[in-house]
């Protein structure tokens, strides 16, 4: 397999280049970054640069990716609820504790796996490591997702995702009563600067943020607890967790972007992607789907049913 190369614009006036070059790679650690600048791989004009250098102006980079070491995907057969499958796409009501695609810590048992035992001329569709994938939830957020079978359905839905066509409709408990009752959550999202693992709310739009846009409804007050409908119109990772503890009502079960001691006896975050609506790639068909609450989040609000 040749390396890749690629051409990256930054226009962050000020910034250290190995972090600004760090947030244009999402997919790179900054570590990473710092090696391939090391290693001479990131190059300006045609010459080395410096992992220190600071952005005096927007300049294009010629970045050098490695080689892939690409380790091979084998079918597992985990179990799966498909709500619908046609010769284009598959649509899975994913289950809370799956993980998407495999990743470091996560080489096995994955949605990705499941599938490919379902579909066996899945590998090669969209990557190596994500064969299908349209989109992605959390590993404990449950609902629904859409898997492409061929390369001409993954483009025609990615297409769809990226103009904001597609209606995502999720179900979210989040601890306190929530006011506004309805709002239109714009704040822009990007790595938290100290600890990278997560994300945050970046005030002040810049380099290290992007555009995220939520919107909600408040469906039924428990007096502590309100259940809330989610349409997320931008689709930025953990951007309903991220958005619904900045304005100060976390998710229940979110130990963190939440509260770190529950008051409620659930093991993962209560968030259901519950409905999808789309075109179908065979002949631009509108579809929508729904699915229901998980067993385990149900007997959350029959219990705030109960004792409210």
């Amino acid at each position: 397999m040749t390396r890749q190369t690629m051409t990256v614009t930054l226009d962050t006036i000020g910034a250290r280049l190995d972090r600004a070059l760090t947030e244009a790679l999402p997919d790179l650690s900054r570590t990473q970054v710092q090696k391939l600048i090391k290693d001479g791989e990131v190059q300006l004009n045609g010459q080395s640069v410096k992992a220190s250098m600071r952005l005096e102006q927007p300049e294009t980079l010629v970045v050098i990716l490695p080689e892939l070491v690409v380790t091979e995907l084998k079918p597992e057969a985990i179990p799966l609820d498909i709500r619908y499958e046609d010769a284009d796409i598959i649509l899975v009501n994913k289950p809370a504790g799956m993980v998407v695609h495999p990743a470091i810590g996560h080489e096995t048992g994955t949605l990705v796996h499941a599938i490919l035992s379902h579909c066996p001329d899945l590998p090669g569709i969209g990557g190596e490591k994500r064969p299908g994938i349209v989109h992605r939830l959390d590993k404990d957020t449950s609902g629904l997702m859409l898997v492409a079978k061929n390369d001409k359905a993954l483009r025609y839905l990615q297409k769809q995702f990226k103009e904001r066509t597609v209606n995502k409709t999720y179900l979210a408990l989040v601890d306190g009563d929530i006011q506004p009752p309805a709002a239109f959550i714009d704040a822009p999202i990007g790595r938290d600067p100290r600890q990278r693992k997560k994300m945050a709310v970046i005030r002040s739009q810049s380099f290290t943020s992007r555009v995220a846009q939520t919107s909600y409804q408040l469906l039924t007050s428990y007096g502590d607890y309100s259940l809330v409908e989610c349409h997320p119109h931008t689709g930025r990772t953990h951007q309903i967790r991220v958005h619904l503890a900045f304005v100060g009502f976390p998710l229940v079960g979110d130990t963190v972007y939440g509260r770190r001691k529950q008051t409620l006896p659930l093991n993962r975050h209560f968030l259901h992607a519950a409905a999808l609506s789309f075109l179908r790639p065979s002949d631009h068909e509108p579809l929508s789907f729904e699915a229901e609450l998980p067993a385990e989040l149900q007997a959350v609000l029959d219990q705030l049913e109960r004792t409210g």
